[in-house]
Order: C-alpha cells, then structure tokens, then sequence
C-alpha cells in the first residue's frame, strides 16, 4: 500500500512543479471591430505581457493595433479612464509604441 500512496505524491509533485504559471487575463480589443468609442478593460494586464519570457506576439499585436487606432476615441461611457486602463495604456507605450495615442488615457 506504501508504493501507490508514494507514486500518487511523486506524480502530484511532480505536476506542480511542471505546470505553466496562470498568465493572466487576454486583452478586449472588442474583435478588432471598427470603434467609435473606448469599453474599460475589466483586468489589468498579467504575466502573459508583463513578462518577456510568456509574452507573445499574438497576444500583443491585437493590444497595439487596438490603441493605435482607437486610442485617441472616449470612453462609451463618458467617464475617465480607470487605473485598469491606464496600466494597459502604459505597457502600450512600454511596448515601443507612440504614446501620443494614448496621451489622453494616461494624462
């Protein structure tokens, strides 16, 4: 009975130890559809842009397209951006783009 107890533990060990972190939520470009006003990202951006090791081109060529083209627009709401929305706006301007297109999220 020692031995299954002892490759149960092994293997659950072992799975933990394996297993990939949660690399957070995926940015809402809205299906990348023409936009004449901004909707609030409900989380903020995790690992899968924050760290360069899971970070990947899929996932921020859809962020970067989104701002550079609607970036400039309100929100649908009327209202501010939240602290939400000004960390996806910054890691826009960390990624390397113009920040002029997010100046009035972040100003």
């Amino acid at each position: 009975m020692r031995v299954p107890a002892l490759l149960l533990c092994s293997a659950t060990v072992l799975i933990a130890c394996t297993g990939s972190p949660d690399p957070g939520p995926v940015f809402d470009n809205e299906n990348g559809s023409e936009l004449t006003c901004l909707r609030h990202q409900p989380q903020p951006p995790g690992p899968r842009y924050t760290d360069e090791a899971l970070r990947r081109t899929d996932h921020t060529l859809p962020l970067l397209r989104y701002y550079t083209a609607h970036g400039r627009k309100p929100f649908c709401d009327d209202q501010t951006p939240t602290d939400i929305d000004k960390q996806w706006a910054q890691l826009y301007v960390d990624l390397g783009a113009d920040r002029a297109n997010v100046s009035a999220l972040l100003d």
